[in-house]
């Protein structure tokens, strides 16, 4: 009689939970193409600007006294664009807004250097290397942790490391959905952490930035400033990971049944690195060796070419401002070094090419960026931005969340809006010109908000089925288990989804708040903006 009661309310929560999985997806459907969700939320802002304005709609202004563009008079209005100056701006600066949206050019020139290190094999080897050579015991938290580098190369985990750690994982007598799901948990639940700078850090920082600038004119986020958080955040994922899956994914999926594979079972190469690409592994590490030397010349000594001109320091120096130079030149120049010596590349035409295929795949994120400038600009034009972040700052303190307990909610958040807006870039350009200049008004430094912002956004990748690549990750799972459904993927990866988010807040307010440690060089803890 017990056993039936169990099995009733195990039916009954499985139930619920798929239904619940069936509304996420629903909703998730009924959302546009992020491309045409950014058209309609910059036409959306003309009208409400139209509305707003016609009320003389203000709040007071919260910038200091004397910063640019504080009117006389202490407040800030709504700018109608519905009229016929707004009308002539918009026309007039389409193709400024897109040329000048921050983040295009940092992460198409940090692209370049990645593409030449990708299309060469060395990020693929290094990446192999890595994980065959793991020991038995080490293999998991190895895969979580190779996983997570992985994102420095964009797709290359989705493609390689995922495939990969399942068929490890199942040569080793283990159940390779377990694999897969470590390496997914790593590869997209890790998604912000790194112990390298990638692409996503120059994209989010222009975000960061330009929202700043509606409260603190002038404010600079540079690439590097999530860096100190982000590289801790590595180890601490990875540790999660290989917890999770060996405590409770691996134990609820059990012994793996040979018979629930399907028949299109394709055999990859798991051997280890050739000799040769051993050889050419070792020659791109004494690259990047010697590259950081020449780097560390530069800005460790007092007298460095590379430290800040009039006050010798690092923060604000040509070094920081210019990382996104640094991140091309120590990927490109190794890439280079490897391929020339595994044979993948032999002159500059084909380090020319690897650059030109990455560009051109780059078609829908510069299609997106534009429509995503205009959304941006037009909030910023119309101050709207400013006044919900003034709103929404009054009602936190009113409501008594002006304090770190604030970022608690603010993750959990951007974790549910994640489930429907899978793209980061994305995400954030629509929600930081909101909540960066609310949570300064409440003495907030953006870099803390954006580190923030990175937990919430990577935590649900994991489970979210408008991620880009769930689809991939749903076809290499069937390959060993036939029926394998969406549901059922999803709630492989929920606990990594909880522990992560769980972990990560835990880390998050320990560095931040309680050891009083700064997210990244030379960024700061609180704003004040008197």
């Amino acid at each position: 009689m017990l056993a039936e009661n169990t099995q009733k309310q195990q039916a009954q929560s499985s139930g619920l939970f798929n239904r619940f999985l069936a509304t996420v997806e629903w909703l998730g459907n009924l959302l546009p193409h992020p491309i045409t969700l950014f058209a309609l939320l910059a036409f959306a802002i003309v009208l409400i600007s139209g509305v707003l304005g016609y009320f003389d709609v203000s709040v007071a202004d919260p910038r200091p006294v004397g910063a640019k563009g504080r009117e006389l008079d202490g407040s800030i209005e709504v700018i109608s664009l519905l009229n016929a100056e707004g009308l002539q701006r918009i026309v007039t600066h389409l193709v400024t807004n897109f040329t000048g949206f921050a983040p295009l050019g940092t992460v198409l020139v940090a692209l370049l250097g990645v593409s030449i290190a990708e299309h060469s094999g060395l990020l693929s080897t290094a990446m192999r290397a890595l994980v065959i050579n793991a020991s038995r015991r080490m293999v998991t938290v190895t895969i979580v942790f190779a996983g997570i580098i992985s994102n420095t190369a964009s797709e290359l985990g989705y493609v390689v490391l995922i495939p990969l750690a399942a068929m490890i994982f199942h040569s080793l007598g283990r159940h390779p959905l377990a694999g897969l799901a470590a390496a997914f948990a790593g590869v997209s639940g890790g998604y912000s952490a790194n112990l390298l700078l990638g692409t996503v850090d120059p994209l989010l920082s222009g975000i960061t930035e330009s929202a700043a600038h509606m409260i603190a004119p002038g404010y600079v986020v540079g690439p590097e400033v999530n860096w100190y958080f982000m590289f801790v955040s590595t180890f601490v994922i990875a540790f999660l990971g290989a917890l999770v899956t060996e405590k409770i994914v691996e134990p609820r999926l059990g012994e793996y049944d040979h018979s629930e594979a399907s028949d299109s079972i394709e055999k990859q190469d798991m051997n280890p690195p050739t000799a040769q690409e051993k050889k050419a592994l070792k020659a791109a590490g004494l690259a990047f060796i010697a590259l950081l030397a020449v780097l560390a010349l530069t800005i460790v000594p007092d007298t460095g070419i590379l430290r800040h001109p009039d006050t010798g320091a690092v923060a604000g120096s040509p070094f920081l401002k210019g990382i996104v130079a640094f991140i091309f030149i120590t990927f490109a120049i190794p890439g280079f070094v490897y391929g020339r010596v595994a044979g993948t590349m032999k002159n500059d035409r084909d380090v020319i090419n690897a650059m030109s295929k990455s560009m051109g795949s780059m078609g829908l994120y510069i299609t997106l960026v534009f429509f995503a400038a205009q959304f941006v600009a037009f909030f910023k034009w119309t101050n709207l931005g400013t006044v919900l972040a003034v709103k929404g700052a009054t009602l936190l303190q009113v409501l008594g969340l002006d304090g770190p307990e604030v970022f608690v909610l603010f993750i959990i958040m951007c974790g549910i809006v994640n489930l429907s807006l899978g793209s980061a870039s994305a995400q954030w350009a629509v929600t930081a010109p909101i909540f960066v200049p609310m949570l300064m008004l409440i003495g907030y430094a953006p870099e803390v908000i954006q580190a923030a912002y990175r937990i919430g956004d990577s935590v649900t990748n994991v489970i979210s089925p408008m991620m880009s690549y769930f689809g991939l990750i749903l076809a290499i799972g069937s390959r060993y288990k036939k029926n394998l459904g969406m549901g059922t993927l999803i709630a492989t990866m929920l606990p990594y989804s909880m522990v992560f988010i769980i972990g990560w807040t835990v880390l998050f307010y320990v560095w931040v708040f309680l050891l009083g440690m700064p997210v990244g060089p030379g960024a700061e803890t609180y704003f004040s903006h008197q």
